[in-house]
């Protein structure tokens, strides 16, 4: 399946972004979906991640929990995540990710495939 991130931005503090993840190749609806992220020399993260039905999420800690949204549009081959209350340590650059299971994974190296990742630049 292809990955294409897109919906990354400059944003102030507090600003909101959509973040989108359009799939191609292959069933959609087949794949767990998740996001990651990586800031400036630091490694990549862990935010969210959905399972293949949309019925289970997952977010990394209480503060992504509180402020974003994962969900998926399988009629749209479309994963999405919505930020909110946006810090600038959310500043990074964002991948979506796909594997071939009913449920996602917080390790990233449990995704086969990866988008080409979007930034979002949140100043203060």
């Amino acid at each position: 399946v292809q990955l294409q991130a897109s919906g990354g931005g400059l944003v102030q503090v507090g600003g909101s972004l959509r973040l989108s993840c359009a799939a191609s190749g292959r069933t959609f609806s087949n794949y767990a979906m998740g996001w990651f992220r990586q800031a400036p020399g630091k490694d990549r993260e862990f935010v969210a991640f959905i399972s293949w039905s949309g019925r289970r999420t997952v977010y990394a800690d209480d503060s992504a929990r509180g402020r974003f949204t994962i969900s998926r549009d399988n009629a749209k081959d479309t994963v999405y995540l919505q930020m909110n209350s946006l810090k600038p340590e959310d500043t990074a650059v964002y991948y979506c990710a796909a594997r071939l299971l009913p449920d996602g994974s917080r390790n990233g190296e449990d995704y086969v495939y990866w988008g080409q990742g979007t930034l979002v630049t949140v100043s203060s």
